[in-house]
């Protein structure tokens, strides 16, 4: 089974600086049929003006992903992390018993376009932690790559959850195959592009939750990018 989430029935909010659309519940935008993904809470697509950004605030209990699609990311925490998070990065923070954290837009010419994803933990609790790594375009080019798991496998970020993050770059007429277990279900983003999964059309901003499905066969109409979360099935 696949199931399409358009990019426009999102939530959707303008606040000047930050323009962002909520795939599913968050904060002033609430959709009980699209709460969470088993334990995949969050996919926001933001843009930030230059110069811009989220102030020092908190989080506990929540394992928090972002992928930076364009621009310059500076983040700076209560664990004495500061770094600049550049596309083709990956960034992983579990906030365990508590962390605070401050994300803003390093450049004062050019928007920043980030997808921030956060997933439940298997257990709360427990210290803080954070991770941060650079793949190279390469690595994904018409292929999936693992760049989050609970093992840390090739060289991924460890999540503390049962659940797998894959990057995908797909050029114009190319197709990679993906085989999913049958306890497990997988949720596609599109960030760019346009490809179809079976006679399932989707394009920049589309999601789509696959269940049920042993392989996925993705295939790119345009030169595209996405990710790709497999969690357990619920």
């Amino acid at each position: 089974m696949i199931r399409v989430r358009r990019s426009e029935e999102r939530g959707h909010a303008n606040h000047g600086w930050l323009d962002t659309y909520h795939t599913f519940s968050f904060a002033d935008y609430q959709d009980p049929r699209f709460d969470n993904f088993g334990a995949l809470r969050v996919i926001n697509e933001d843009f930030v003006a230059p110069g811009r950004g989220f102030s020092t605030h908190g989080h506990r209990d929540m394992e928090i992903v972002t992928v930076v699609l364009e621009g310059l990311l500076e983040h700076k925490d209560s664990m004495g992390t500061g770094s600049l998070i550049r596309p083709g990065e990956v960034q992983l923070m579990s906030a365990g018993s508590g962390v605070l954290h401050s994300e803003f837009n390093a450049s004062e010419d050019e928007r920043l376009h980030l997808l921030q994803m956060w997933v439940y933990p298997a257990k709360n609790g427990g210290a803080p932690r954070y991770e941060q790594r650079d793949f190279s375009p390469g690595q994904r080019n018409n292929q999936l790559l693992l760049v989050v798991s609970p093992d840390g496998a090739a060289d991924s970020l460890t999540i503390g959850q049962d659940a797998s993050l894959f990057v995908g770059s797909i050029d114009e007429g190319a197709q990679v195959d993906h085989r999913t277990a049958r306890e497990r279900m997988a949720w596609l983003h599109v960030t760019k592009g346009a490809i179809t999964i079976g006679d399932v059309q989707l394009g920049a901003g589309d999601g789509a939750a696959i269940v049920g499905e042993d392989a996925i066969e993705i295939a790119a109409a345009a030169t595209s990018d996405f990710v790709l979360w497999e969690v357990a099935r619920e």
